[in-house]
């Protein structure tokens, strides 16, 4: 097994590089400014991945068999609107076309919560509909649809990874955790809004478990991949400032809500754990311990 893993250098990237590597299969990671770390069974490769030319020549150079497509252009606040999100369904695609017409055999692709629709329930790939409220998800809501077409046309497994909220080691300090704990470990006022959205976080390193897993079995269809816990920002964000001991610097409410972010987005998680056998094993205080820790350690 061959896998062209795209985005490796990226935050969840290098979490699923780790977990792959594990496995001791083969690896050819892309990047575009640096690569990621050095790995053995890790090939790293230079590519612009909106070059389709660039693209072409990757695949038909590396001649992988399994895909695990992550890269996309990080997701921070209004960003989930920015247009160049249609960019890179373009360039998934053609990837996608080189990919199956190279030979390959196996696609997971990395999708998001925010493809569902607006729910106080549980996301459920069967039951919840799909309706984004951002060009973000809607984007990944149409790669995945016409994925779907293609594997099911050439005869190519198809999988697709539904990932809900992550944070952990490496993450981009604009990230809500990281931009928290970055703030209060400066001693500077962290300032959110009221918190009262619940959302669905998972470490990184479990996520990246997770598509290791996927990547390697020979289970089709949408995969949630998220804790199943459903926890409020300002319990998180509380949990925090206790532990770094600045809670008087937490701001809950100096920021406005999004008009398009839904009150309650978690995971269910009942066919990804009857199916892969997966769970998250980081409980969400250790996990922003972890994350404590690295940001002490930068300085």
């Amino acid at each position: 097994m061959k896998v062209l893993l795209t985005g490796g250098s990226g935050f969840l990237g290098r979490h699923a590089l780790h977990a792959l590597a594990q496995t001791g299969v083969e690896i050819v990671g892309t990047y575009l400014h640096e690569p990621g770390p050095a790995r053995q069974g890790v090939t790293w490769r230079r590519c612009d991945l909106l070059d389709k030319d660039a693209t072409a020549a990757l695949v038909r150079r590396t001649r992988p068999s399994h895909l695990l497509h992550m890269a996309w252009r990080p997701v921070y606040g209004d960003v989930a609107n920015a247009r160049d999100n249609i960019d890179w369904l373009k360039a998934s695609l053609d990837l996608a076309a080189e990919f199956i017409d190279a030979g390959g055999e196996r696609i997971v692709g990395a999708g998001t919560c925010l493809e569902y629709d607006r729910s106080s329930e549980p996301c459920d790939e069967a039951l919840t509909p799909l309706a984004p409220a951002t060009t973000y998800g809607a984007c990944k809501h149409a790669l995945r649809a016409a994925l779907d077409g293609m594997a099911r046309a050439s005869g190519v497994s198809f999988a697709w990874a539904r990932i809900f909220f992550s944070y952990g080691p490496g993450e981009h300090e604009t990230r809500f955790i990281a931009y928290l704990a970055r703030s209060l470990l400066r001693g500077e006022p962290a300032e959110m809004t009221s918190g009262q959205q619940v959302r669905d976080y998972t470490y990184a390193g479990d996520i990246g478990e997770a598509l290791a897993l996927l990547v390697q079995s020979a289970h089709v269809g949408e995969f949630n991949v998220g804790s199943g816990s459903n926890a409020a920002l300002r319990e998180i964000a509380l949990e925090l400032a206790h532990q770094i001991g600045r809670p008087e610097l937490l701001r809950l409410g100096a920021k406005p809500n999004r008009a398009y972010e839904a009150p309650v987005i978690v995971a269910d998680l009942d066919k990804t754990v009857a199916t892969l056998g997966w769970r998250p094993r980081t409980p969400l205080r250790v996990g922003l311990a972890e994350t404590i820790e690295m940001l002490r350690a930068r300085g």
